[in-house]
């Protein structure tokens, strides 16, 4: 039989990153393109404790069904979380359990977009964000990112050019994949941008524990006083992705819709997900496992930026971020970009293509993004110095 897709998604592409990871069922490729939490970061014997009890003492609560809001308890949690972390909820705000962040991005496009509304993205951005907006049927307009986030002129000319645009996506700190940690005083600027042109901010924020440097920058959401900024959250980087846990705060108007547009897709966030998150925060400390992990990651990062510097440093530019987990290297404009991804594999190492992070996903660049929460030290010592032979052919 011949099939027939829709529009919508016959012109979507796998996810590169995807795609690249399937080279990874090799053991002996060394993994700088995934982006999962290093394997010594889950709190595993904790969350094997709090899944056994909840199954004893409430098995029919955490197998039935339950609200698509959320499990009350964690939303509670949560609420008072980011309030007393973020400066995150007003009085208009609400809180919106998901079944992972990249949820909160579809339901924000379903309920904010028609097919060819415009969405203003970083450019860089992460791709399964940006599948996600096309999927939908939406035109993607590329704003550039600094050293110090979005260009914020940049922005104002395209808002300025833009008269369908419905709302900014910015990933603010130690952006994916550029590693850019957006300063505060342009963050007051886009808030304020937003504000001017009746724009709505999405604001993902999935690696904001993460810092391993420098001072916190106050979260965009904190400064809503007009219910123009929706804030995404997720407990995937500090608890565990598999779990599948996110939060959504935002206008409760905003809420309401993405609840109807979550009752289509998957009805509720599984209620033993949530139920381990809650207890995790009832019964254990969380700043000090997320200390715990920014002190495994700020070893990982020192060691990849290092090497970098020994190995690589006359071959690639970059800027060292002070938190994430990516490293967005530039190659030298003479050395083809997909042919160093390709030949990278080759000598069993696998990296990102900066092309899948663009908003056109037919133009071109010159980077590369490499991971180094996924692979063991060693791991990450000898996909640098292959990097490094691999850059002397060139």
């Amino acid at each position: 039989m011949e099939y027939t897709f829709s529009d919508k998604i016959s012109n979507l592409q796998p996810s590169a990153i995807r795609e690249i990871l399937k080279a990874t069922a090799d053991p002996e490729i060394i993994p700088l393109a995934a982006g999962n939490p290093a394997p010594d970061a889950f709190p595993v014997e904790e969350v094997q404790k709090i899944a056994s009890d909840i199954l004893a003492a409430n098995p029919v609560g955490a197998l039935q069904y339950g609200v698509t809001e959320g499990y009350q308890p964690l939303r509670d949690t949560v609420a008072k979380w980011m309030k007393d972390k973020e400066n995150i909820g007003r009085d208009f705000d609400s809180v919106l359990i998901t079944s992972g962040a990249t949820q909160i991005m579809d339901l924000v496009t379903k309920v904010l977009c028609n097919e060819g509304d415009t969405v203003i993205c970083e450019e860089p951005s992460f791709i399964g964000s940006l599948n996600c907006f096309r999927s939908y049927g939406c035109k993607l307009k590329g704003v550039p990112v600094e050293a110090d986030g979005m260009d914020i002129d940049a922005l104002e000319k395209t808002l300025s050019e833009t008269d369908n645009a419905k709302f900014i996506y910015t990933i603010p700190n130690f952006q994916n994949p550029s590693g850019a940690t957006m300063s505060l005083e342009k963050r007051k600027r886009l808030y304020a941008l937003a504000k001017k042109y009746g724009v709505i901010i999405l604001e993902d924020n999935p690696y904001g524990d993460l810092r391993v440097t420098g001072e916190n920058v106050a979260t965009i959401k904190s400064m809503d006083e007009d219910g123009i900024v929706v804030y995404a959250g997720s407990f995937s980087k500090i608890l565990a992705p598999g779990i599948r846990v996110a939060y959504c705060v935002a206008p409760q108007a905003i809420t309401a819709k993405m609840t109807v547009g979550k009752q289509a897709e998957d009805v509720h966030t599984p209620m033993l997900n949530q139920m381990i998150v809650y207890e995790w925060f009832k019964n254990y400390d969380v700043n000090a496992h997320i200390k715990k992990i920014q002190d495994i990651y700020r070893k990982k990062l020192s060691l990849m930026c290092d090497l970098i510097d020994e190995e690589l440093g006359d071959f690639v530019e970059y800027v060292r971020p002070e938190g994430g987990l990516f490293v967005w290297c530039k190659l030298p404009d003479s050395v083809n970009m997909l042919d160093f991804v390709r030949r990278a594999v080759e000598k069993k190492v696998a990296v990102v293509p900066g092309t899948a992070f663009l908003c056109d996903d037919k133009a071109d660049t010159q980077y590369i993004r490499l991971n180094f929460s996924t692979p063991a030290d060693d791991g990450i010592v000898r996909g640098i110095k292959a990097l490094a032979e691999l850059s002397k052919e060139y």
